[in-house]
C-alpha cells in the first residue's frame, strides 16, 4: 500500500500567515501540521508517499525533502490549480501504479493515527473506505448517511445534512477509484469533489466501508481549531528542559525546553513547549503555548498561543492569548509620547485592541 497527502491548498482562512507559508507546514506544538501525517503513515507501515503540491511546492519540498528523515520515498505530484481531491487522486494514478493506498489531507490531525483503519481495509478488501466522525456542525463538511453497517449517501458541505458524521479527510482506496474520478463530472464550485467520486462508487454496486474514528480529530484550517490541535498535542507531552533555568524562574507542569533556550526571572506554567534558541525574560507563558526557534519575550505575558520562528514580543502590558503570531513578528510598545497605536498589517489580519 502507498500514501497519497494533499498539502495543494492556498490556506485562505489562516491568511495572512499563510501568504507567506504553507497552511501544511503552520507548527502545531513547534512541528508542523504536515509531519503529523507523514509519521501517522510511516508507523502504519507505509513506504512510499506521493504529496500532491500546488503554489507552495517550493515551501513544502524544502521541508519534507527525499523522505529520508522517516526513512520512506517521497514523489511529489504537482497540480496545477486546486481543482478538488478527486482531481488530486487522478493525477495520482501513475504513481500509485495499481496499488491500495491511503488518502490523507495534509492539514487534518488524528491523534489515534490511521494504523488500524489501514489494517481493517487490508483484512475486508472493500473497494473504498471511509473515516468518519461525529461533529456538531455538519455542513461544514462532506456528510455521510448510513442504512445499518452501509453508507448509503455521501453528500459536500449539505445545507441540510442528514447526519451529523462527517468525512474526516483519510480515504482508503484500491484501483477502482480511478474509473469513479473520470466517470464524474465538476461540481458548481468546478471541482471534482471526492463525495462525488465515492457516489459512483455506492451507485455502481462497488463495495464502499466505513470506520468511525476514535480519539480526537482535527481539521485545522481555522484559527480556533488550530489552537485547540496545539493544546490536545501539548497534552501529550512529557517534562524535558535542555536550556538553561534561572534561578529566580517557576516551572510548572509539563514543559519542553530546546537546546540554548534561556529563561530568566520568568514562570513558566505547562504544559508548554519553547523551540531552540529562544529568550524568555520577565515574562510569563502559561499553559498551552507553543513558541517556536529564536523568538524573544520580554516582560509579556502569553498562553494558548502559538509564536512562530523568530518573533519578537516586548513590554506588552496586557496577557496575549488565543493567538497565532506568525514568523518575524514584532510586537512592542512605543516608549514615544503621545501614546498611540500603532500598526503594519497584512490582508486579511485582525486586531482587537482592549
Amino acid at each position: 500500500m502507498k500514501g497519497l497527502i494533499l498539502s495543494g491548498g492556498k490556506g485562505t482562512r489562516l491568511r495572512p500567515i499563510t501568504f507567506t507559508s504553507a497552511k501544511q507546514l503552520v507548527p502545531v506544538g513547534n512541528k508542523p501540521i504536515l509531519f503529523y501525517g507523514i509519521e501517522a503513515l510511516v508507523a502504519s507501515g507505509i513506504k512510499e508517499i506521493g504529496i500532491i503540491v500546488g503554489d507552495t511546492h517550493k515551501d513544502i519540498k524544502a521541508a519534507v525533502g527525499d523522505g529520508s528523515k522517516w526513512n520512506i520515498k517521497v514523489t511529489y505530484i504537482q497540480q496545477d490549480a486546486p481543482r478538488g481531491l478527486a482531481h488530486a487522486v487522478m493525477i495520482a494514478e501513475d504513481f500509485m501504479d495499481g496499488n491500495d493506498f491511503v488518502m490523507y489531507l495534509g492539514d487534518n490531525m488524528i491523534m489515534s493515527g490511521v494504523q488500524e483503519f489501514i489494517e481493517g481495509f487490508n483484512k475486508a478488501k472493500p473497494d473504498a473506505s471511509i473515516l468518519l466522525a461525529h461533529v456538531p456542525n455538519p455542513s461544514s463538511f462532506g456528510v455521510a448517511e448510513l442504512d445499518g453497517e452501509k453508507v448509503v449517501k455521501l453528500v459536500e458541505k449539505p445545507k441540510e445534512p442528514k447526519s451529523d458524521l462527517a468525512l474526516v479527510g483519510v480515504y482508503l482506496f484500491s484501483n477502482e477509484i480511478f474509473k469513479a474520478v473520470k466517470s464524474i463530472e465538476p461540481s458548481p464550485r468546478n471541482e471534482l469533489e471526492i463525495t462525488d467520486a465515492i457516489q459512483w462508487l455506492i451507485e455502481n454496486s462497488y463495495n464502499v466501508s466505513f470506520t468511525i474514528i476514535k480519539g480526537w480529530w482535527k481539521d485545522t484550517g481555522k484559527l480556533n481549531d488550530m489552537l485547540e490541535a496545539n493544546r490536545m498535542v501539548l497534552d501529550t507531552i512529557q517534562t524535558e528542559i535542555k536550556g538553561s533555568i534561572s534561578e529566580d524562574s517557576e516551572i510548572h507542569g509539563r514543559v519542553r525546553i530546546a537546546d540554548n533556550v534561556e529563561v530568566k526571572n520568568s514562570i513558566i506554567r505547562g504544559p508548554v513547549v519553547i523551540g531552540e534558541g529562544t529568550k524568555i525574560i520577565n515574562s510569563y507563558i502559561g499553559p498551552y503555548t507553543s513558541i517556536s526557534e529564536g523568538c524573544y519575550i520580554n516582560e509579556s505575558e502569553i498562553e494558548h498561543s502559538i509564536i512562530l520562528q523568530n518573533s519578537r514580543i516586548d513590554s506588552i502590558e496586557t496577557r496575549i492569548e488565543g493567538s497565532l503570531l506568525g514568523k518575524n513578528v514584532k510586537v512592542s510598545k512605543s516608549k514615544s509620547k503621545p501614546r498611540s497605536n500603532r500598526f503594519m498589517v497584512g490582508d486579511n489580519s485582525e486586531i482587537i485592541i482592549l
